[in-house]
């Protein structure tokens, strides 16, 4: 069915709409002047000012740090979190389980960040520390909200395993460990790379939470940002944000290549399976030529 011009029209403006902002950030990236909303020529200069800013980068690191760190223990404890959930018998504790893991993605973030906050004051109180909100306050909040994203991307695809294939390997002299290893980790596998995906970008991302719960020693890129804005924004940060973009764009091409030449191949091998018994069914005079 063809599309309605009203519709291409519609979906014109939305992706317009999308993504005109990010356009503009990579034009003005390359501006030779000082403004950020005229253009005089076409340069490199804010790219080689980003290099030279110390903050920036530092920033910047500080962030991918954080980032990796959180997006790896996520995924770890969201994988297995996931893997127990769906080997729960009872049906009343699985719901409750997912209900209350689903509350940090309901959750509103500045009522996540205030309550982290809070919590992190008063367990420093407890313990007489000083100075508690540090890196690793800020390491334990992200992976609060980014274990929801996980473990709802690995349920799916454990779900979709067919559960004869672990008894199987195990009948087979397989361990239960062995069993998870070599059978439902690469079933799995897909799951779990969006989830470390989603929650990588997630903890990239977030400003609301991480103002609340970052200390004084560590900055990330987003709270730079904003202390920058309230003073005026340069364009080297268009240049690091436009960086950042085309990083995030070929990770993403990469990813869907790298899918969807998974998926060929598994629809190619489910091919093979299919004459391969379609041949033997021939040789035993249950398919007739």
């Amino acid at each position: 069915m063809k599309m309605k011009l009203s519709s291409k029209i519609w979906l014109t403006l939305v992706f317009i709409f999308l993504y005109a902002p990010l356009v503009v950030m990579v034009l003005i990236s390359f501006n030779a002047g000082d403004s950020t909303a005229h253009m005089s020529g076409v340069s490199l200069r804010w790219y080689q000012e980003m290099l030279r800013d110390g903050a920036t980068l530092q920033a910047l690191q500080n962030t991918i740090v954080l980032s990796l760190s959180s997006a790896v223990l996520s995924t770890l404890i969201g994988t297995f979190a996931a893997v127990g959930i769906s080997r729960m018998r009872s049906k009343r504790i699985r719901n409750g389980i997912m209900t209350v893991t689903n509350i940090p993605m309901m959750n509103p973030d500045i009522v996540t960040g205030i309550s982290l906050m809070l919590l992190f004051v008063f367990t420093a109180q407890l313990l007489g520390v000083d100075n508690v909100l540090s890196f690793w306050t800020l390491l334990i909040a992200h992976i609060t909200f980014s274990l929801p994203y996980v473990i709802l991307s690995v349920l799916p695809k454990i779900k979709q395993m067919d559960v004869n294939i672990p008894e199987a390997a195990m009948d087979l002299g397989c361990t239960p460990f062995q069993s998870f290893v070599k059978v439902e980790l690469p079933f799995i596998a897909p799951g779990i790379l969006t989830g470390f995906i989603m929650a990588f970008t997630l903890s990239f991302d977030d400003f609301i939470i991480s103002n609340f719960t970052s200390g004084a020693g560590f900055e990330t890129l987003t709270i730079h940002i904003y202390a920058m804005i309230k003073k005026s924004v340069k364009p080297d940060i268009y240049a690091l944000s436009s960086l950042l973009f085309f990083t995030i764009l070929v990770l993403l091409l990469v990813y869907n290549f790298l899918t969807d030449r998974e998926l060929k191949r598994k629809e190619k091998d489910a091919a093979a399976e299919r004459a391969m018994l379609r041949k033997l069914r021939e040789e035993r005079g249950e398919i007739h030529v």
